[in-house]
């Protein structure tokens, strides 16, 4: 049984949800059915509260979304206005000839005091405002909403990509890339409703002239004919009330027009309107200029000097106050670097000898803007999320990223340094995009033809305003920070092994111990030192193994420990017993595994070759390794060139080898060996590589 709390919520939910089915059919009674002058001045006072309302709405929004229903609330009252003035239409048809009041005190007031009871007066005050709505406001707001419709949906590829952009890069995540999605689906509706919107108020507009011109001719035919008036009577009754009820339609109106131009003109920020002018307007140096131009101009003969002297004077008050609140926030006292006192002059700390960061990120000075938080440090939040994402996808806490300057680069390089050691540079320009060729180029772009620093895609460098240009284009489109983040992020993952050592390894085992702390004691130090398990592991991360499961990774080091003692066949014992986690890391589980596999000939020739130099790192002549490399490259070009992960199959005594010869030509393949694919996982078979000259032959088939 329901209780009366909730019964009274789902009243008082129904209630809310019936006003404006109500309300729509309550203004279109208003256009049929005759209502007393009483309710239409209720009626054109609620115009006016409404329109001022959005009005203020419209002037204390941060940024357009923010009033997001406005091009429905523009409907309504634009329907509202509508049905009044076909209400005060029909009763200052029927009893106008009454006299002015017979439209109600409203519609009186308008025709009458604010113009004085002069009708003609009334014509051209109505005429300049139908002008400033019409041709000025309502001309310019409809423009506006229209390239910026445009402009919004030209830029909606971009923008779901670079949030996708981000999500990769994990600085955001799924719930926060989801509500961004829906903010820029939002925004594309609401632009478009606002180009349509801005038609009710041109609209709105043109039917207030061709109502006035139905009141003033209609009145003057049904005076003089229908009541008997003279022509001068009927014009006084009639044309005052017509332009009573015309201006009491249009001042709302107008103010809707400017709360539309200001809703469509607005830039989004955190402040609103106000603020944003007030804060722009703070400037003396635009102060002390119009304060010298009203000074000279308040010394020319003739004009009103004690009017534009004390506005002279006034802005050059604001002009000095602005001054000297700026010169105060300069004076921000900075910090003495503190001076041990103990130290003794000359000597040489550990500090200036080491670094101490095994990750550093350095920046040519055109590029520090990226990292300047007055501008945002565009830079600093993407490395944050990769540093992250990163962790949480090779399983331990990858190191901070000193970023630091360094006058010896070019202005616009930037040096990536791991361990002590420069892994990759490159040039960026913070002032403009990188865009990426994605294969579905349908039109060429202008730029400077670059290689993007991370896969080797062909790519440009084009201006910020060729953004539009370059998306409809196909190709894709990012900023300087997120070339150098994804940069950043392609180096410290095939770097990972040197990122890791005893430190990260005993705290891999810290965390293990409080949920499994046999597990750790079954570990180290017997059957394994800690530093053979930080070689082991570094082994394991070199190959692109995570570490995220350490716990199942520490079983079959105990496990394989009892059967091997050399570290190179412990690494490959361990990767058997894991094999399941690897073949996770390049297909989801329910997918067959692609595979490039070697035939017998090939096999048989590595085979020789590693038993004529047991144990060596490279046992493979010059010759053969170059037509394996060639011929495995061209075999998976296919497969790379549709963004497909794969594997390279061998057999186990030639994986490590092979995997080393491999490695730096094709990072993102895995080799494998037969013993590390689970049984019955499916395995497709794309490429054959072998014969004598090492040329693939390829397959299908899904073994």
């Amino acid at each position: 049984m329901a209780t009366p709390a909730l019964t009274k919520s789902v009243w008082a939910g129904s209630a809310k949800s019936a006003i404006l089915p109500f309300a729509t059919l309550m203004l279109v009674g208003l256009m049929v059915v005759p209502v007393p002058s009483t309710v239409l001045d209720l009626g054109f006072i609620l115009n006016i509260v409404i329109s001022l309302a959005v009005l203020m709405v419209a002037l204390n929004a941060a940024k357009p979304l923010d009033f997001s229903a406005f091009p429905t609330v523009l409907l309504f009252a634009t329907l509202l206005r509508l049905s009044l003035n076909v209400a005060s239409t029909r009763v200052v048809l029927v009893d106008g000839h009454t006299g002015p009041a017979a439209a109600g005190h409203v519609i009186e007031a308008f025709g009458s005091f604010l113009i004085g009871g002069d009708y003609a007066v009334g014509l051209f005050v109505f005429a300049i405002l139908m002008i400033i709505n019409l041709v000025v406001i309502t001309k310019g707001a409809g423009r506006v909403s229209e390239v910026s419709a445009r402009f919004t949906l030209d830029a909606l590829p971009g923008k779901q990509m670079a949030i996708d952009a981000d999500l990769n890069a994990g600085l955001m995540t799924p719930d926060e890339a989801k509500v961004k999605r829906q903010e820029v689906a939002t925004e594309a509706d609401f632009y478009g409703s606002m180009d349509g919107a801005s038609k009710f108020v041109k609209g709105d507009a043109v039917a207030g002239v061709l109502i006035l011109v139905v009141n003033i001719l209609g009145g003057l035919v049904l005076g003089v004919v229908s009541h008997g008036l003279s022509i001068s009577e009927a014009a006084s009754n009639y044309i005052i009330l017509a332009i009573g009820d015309a201006l009491v339609a249009q001042v709302p109106a107008l103010l809707l027009s400017i709360a539309a131009a200001a809703i469509v003109t607005r830039v989004s920020s955190p402040l609103d309107l106000s603020g944003q002018i007030t804060q722009q307007f703070a400037s003396a140096r635009a102060w002390t200029p119009v304060a010298a131009i009203l000074f000279i101009l308040g010394c020319v003969p003739g004009m009103p000097h004690l009017i534009i002297l004390p506005a002279a004077a006034l802005c050059g008050y604001v002009a000095w106050k602005l001054r000297k609140a700026a010169q105060a926030a300069a004076a921000v006292p900075t910090a003495e670097p503190e001076i041990d006192p103990t130290a003794a002059p000359g000597m040489i700390g550990w500090d200036e000898v080491s670094e101490g960061a095994s990750l550093s990120l350095e920046l040519g000075y055109g590029l520090l803007g990226l990292v300047d938080e007055r501008k945002g440090a565009p830079l600093m939040a993407r490395i944050t999320g990769i540093r992250r994402q990163l962790s949480r996808e090779l399983g331990f806490v990858v190191p901070m990223v000193r970023v630091r300057d360094n006058l010896s680069l070019g202005p616009n390089a930037y040096r990536v340094t791991l361990a002590g050691v420069v892994v990759g540079e490159d040039e960026v320009w913070p002032e403009d995009l990188l865009a990426l060729d994605s294969g579905d180029i349908i039109m060429p772009v202008d730029g400077r033809p670059v290689k993007d620093p991370s896969f080797g895609l062909d790519a440009l460098w084009i201006g910020a305003d060729q953004r539009s240009e370059a998306v409809i284009a196909g190709y894709t489109v990012v900023d300087p920070a997120t070339v150098i983040a994804t940069h950043l992020n392609r180096l410290v993952t095939e770097g990972a092994a040197d990122l890791f050592g005893l430190d990260e390894t005993q705290k891999l085992l810290d965390a293990l111990k409080d949920n499994a702390p046999q597990l750790v004691a079954g570990l180290t130090p017997n059957p394994l030192p800690l530093a053979s398990l930080a070689a082991l592991c570094r082994a394991l991360l070199a190959e692109g193994v995570s570490l995220k499961e350490f716990r199942r990774i520490a079983e079959a080091v105990i496990d394989a420990a009892r059967e091997e003692a050399d570290p190179t066949r412990l690494v490959e014992a361990v990767r058997s017993r894991i094999g399941a986690l690897i073949v996770q890391g390049v297909v989801p589980a329910r997918m067959p595994l692609p595979v490039v596999t070697l035939d017998a000939q090939l096999e048989q020739m590595l085979a020789q070759a590693i038993r004529t130099q047991p144990g060596a790192s490279h046992p493979f002549e010059p010759a053969l390794a170059a037509r394996i490399v060639q011929a495995v490259g061209s075999a998976a070009a296919p497969l790379m060139a549709e963004a497909r992960r794969f594997a390279v199959v061998t057999s186990p005594a030639a994986r490590r080898p092979l995997a080393r010869l491999l490695r730096p030509h094709l990072a993102d393949a895995p080799v494998l060996s037969f013993l590390e694919i689970p049984d019955g996982k499916g395995v497709e078979v794309v490429a054959v590589v072998g014969g004598a000259q090492a040329a693939p032959r390829i397959a299908e088939g899904v073994l």
